[in-house]
């Protein structure tokens, strides 16, 4: 599985539809995201630089890249961006084949 921290911010016009017809969307959008083999871990709205957070286990990047994208072509979000997170012991395994990998720096 493929878990990404997903960072959105939504148009004007879309919290102006949610102001007008406030709706819970984590049912809907877990449900589509179960559709392609994932799962909705969380979902959280902000008041700062982002409206809001999702956390999403994909089952690969491909699932990700067709959500994501299928969600961007509606227009409702100004940004969508998502970071794929790295677990610790994935971290340690990578540590470990970085120590491994000789790369020589420029004019070494």
């Amino acid at each position: 599985m493929a878990l990404q921290l997903v960072r959105f911010g939504y148009t004007p016009e879309a919290w102006a539809a949610l102001l007008h017809n406030p709706q819970d969307r984590r049912d809907m959008l877990a449900a589509r995201i179960f559709g392609v083999g994932g799962r909705l871990e969380g979902f959280w709205y902000a008041n700062g630089e982002h409206d809001g957070y999702a956390l999403v286990d994909f089952p690969d990047q491909v699932a990700a890249a067709a959500v994501l994208v299928a969600i961007k072509a509606t227009g409702s979000f100004r940004f969508l961006e998502a970071t794929p997170l790295v677990t610790v012991e994935e971290m340690l395994d990578a540590l470990q084949k970085a120590n491994e990998f000789a790369y020589v720096s420029p004019g070494s």
